[in-house]
């Protein structure tokens, strides 16, 4: 097994699952992927102050990601988002700016301020606001029309991962702190929870019926959490992204948008798909020879983006700019891999 960074070498596989690459990638580490909700229009945020579209094209075995444009904020950009109806890109980062992409062609504005790095954002369709959570330890509500914030939620520590599907919210915070909103109330917090999961929160992913949400950290173990005290039976944790003695952070978390299943992508440079009601794993990928730090669907499942990259999780002395390489990857699942199917017996998760 070849080590991440200094130990890689020229033949170290950043693509054993024969994904498609992504052509002209970013030029430092992805933080953040998403698909448009009308198209298959990719953005990608990166450390290299860049954001940038591609659109997919193509079936079968001939498709292509072909570079349509880009935008540049004046320090890494940290997240990246898409209004509902796919005309804007919503992106944020340590420039502490929210910037408003429309694709029409038009010059990205600024629409939100925060006093320190924007760290997650989210569009929500029903009530036609942006949110935004920072590490200056608030969320905040942005209606486009207005330059001040509609609303400034205070977090009890710094925003690091936020999921949102009306009328469901979740932001985690520093300290294991995860904190619910009803956003027909959103002023109010419904409920905070110590996360199920013993260190760092790394990411969030509501339940598709926004019963409950799952939680990752960095210490290669994701919690189903319901919401409901009657299903708190139905809670657990398990453990992935690890090779014997080596644990990896899970870096991300999507729901399949189809059949409910969802996708870890972590350190280890792994992606897996499971199924949470059957408590098993459907499929597990081969390793990158680096970590995938972010990872979307498309708006009807059939890709699944990934990023493999450096991500700084073994620090500067693992970092070797001469072997460094971004690349971001597109993967087609097959039914098989992503479709629920019934538990087989009763002998222990899969």
């Amino acid at each position: 097994m070849s080590l991440f960074g200094s130990g890689a070498t020229a033949a170290a596989n950043t693509n054993p699952n024969k994904s498609i690459e992504v052509q002209q990638p970013p030029s430092d580490s992805v933080s953040s992927l998403c698909f448009s909700p009308k198209a298959n229009l990719l953005v990608a945020s990166s450390w290299d102050n860049q954001v940038r579209c591609w659109e997919v094209m193509g079936s079968g075995t001939n498709v292509g990601a072909v570079p349509k444009a880009s935008i540049s904020h004046e320090q890494p950009v940290l997240c990246s988002t898409w209004k509902d109806d796919g005309t804007t890109v919503f992106s944020g980062g340590c420039d502490k700016q929210v910037k408003m992409w429309p694709l029409s062609g038009s010059q990205p504005v600024t629409v939100g301020m925060h006093d320190a790095p924007v760290k997650e954002l989210a569009w929500i369709p029903e009530m036609s606001l942006l949110v935004t959570g920072s590490w200056d330890k608030t969320l905040r509500y942005w209606d486009l029309r207005q330059p001040n914030p509609a609303h400034v939620q205070q977090l009890p520590e710094r925003c690091y991962a936020l999921t949102v599907k009306h009328p469901l919210m979740v932001a985690a915070t520093a300290d294991r702190n995860l904190i619910v909103f009803n956003l027909q109330n959103p002023q109010t917090e419904f409920k905070r929870i110590v996360s199920p999961l013993k260190y760092q929160t790394r990411c969030l992913a509501a339940f598709p019926d926004k019963q409950g949400f799952l939680v990752g950290s960095i210490e290669g173990r994701v919690g189903v959490h319901h919401l409901d005290d009657a299903q708190q039976s139905k809670n657990f944790t398990f453990k992935c992204h690890r090779e014997g003695n080596e644990i990896y952070s899970v870096n991300s978390l999507n729901f399949h948008p189809t059949h409910g299943t969802f996708a870890t992508a972590g350190s280890d440079g792994s992606f897996n798909f499971w199924d949470k009601d059957s408590k098993q794993r459907l499929k597990a990928m081969s390793r990158c020879s680096q970590p995938i730090p972010c990872s979307a669907f498309n708006n009807d499942g059939s890709i699944y983006a990934y990023a493999v990259c450096y991500d700084w999780s073994k620090g500067a002395e693992n970092h070797n700019p001469s072997t460094a390489k971004t690349n971001i990857y597109l993967h087609f699942p097959q039914d098989s891999e992503v479709k629920g199917k019934p538990r087989i017996g009763t002998s222990g998760r899969k």
